[in-house]
């Protein structure tokens, strides 16, 4: 079993790197949903497993810090700037 990770820099690396899979997986989906407006909505259950992930393995003090969900914006969302989209 992997060691729980307690380190705020390598939960972030972590974070970025589901995320990244996320994007990598899921470009279509998430492109659509940001034209749409919708991206939290079509990618639900994939941010939502990618978030059980994420808590499974670091600390409870390093997943309250929402470092995970900084990822999914940073990853999912300001990468994705260019796409034409309501929401900017």
């Amino acid at each position: 079993m992997a060691t729980t990770i307690d380190n705020p820099k390598r939960a972030r690396q972590l974070a970025r790197a589901i995320a990244s899979d996320l994007t990598l997986y899921h470009e279509a989906k998430i492109l659509d949903g940001i034209a749409n407006d919708s991206l939290f909505d079509v990618m639900k259950e994939e941010i939502d497993e990618g978030r059980e992930l994420f808590q499974s393995r670091v600390t409870p003090d390093i997943f309250e810090q929402n470092i995970y969900d900084r990822a999914i914006v940073d990853v999912l969302v300001k990468s994705k700037g260019h796409v034409k989209s309501p929401i900017w």
